[in-house]
């Protein structure tokens, strides 16, 4: 249950940054979380937009994984987060350590679960 909770949180994430990056990144509150001006998200929205839709791949794949049975889901759940965890991993070291925090930290929490479940 606990790892269930923790995908699930994972996937929500994802989708919220899904919708950070592709339809709030040039709106107030879009540079308020990413800390840009309305001049730096105007020239790169697109390039966030296509971040943003990476990350909802992402979420897809882990709701996915969770609406299959426990021997089919576990591999593809494993996956999924393990290609959030490289993800976070990168983004913290090439843009910002609390990227780590916010997106590597719970998807190796939700791993941990999975894997004494």
């Amino acid at each position: 249950m606990i790892a269930i909770v923790l995908i699930a949180l994972v996937a929500l994430l994802h989708l919220y940054f899904l919708v950070l990056e592709m339809f709030l990144w040039t709106k107030p509150a879009g540079r308020k979380v990413f800390n840009t001006t309305p001049e730096f998200a105007e020239a790169s929205k697109t390039l966030a937009a296509n971040q943003g839709l990476y990350n909802g791949f992402l979420a897809a794949g882990l709701i996915w994984g969770l609406m299959l049975d426990a021997a089919t889901g576990r591999p593809v759940l494993m996956f999924f987060l393990g290609c959030v965890v490289v993800a976070g991993v990168y983004g913290a070291l090439t843009v910002n350590k609390r990227i780590f925090f916010v997106q590597a930290l719970p998807a190796l929490l939700a791993i941990g679960a999975l894997l004494f479940a």
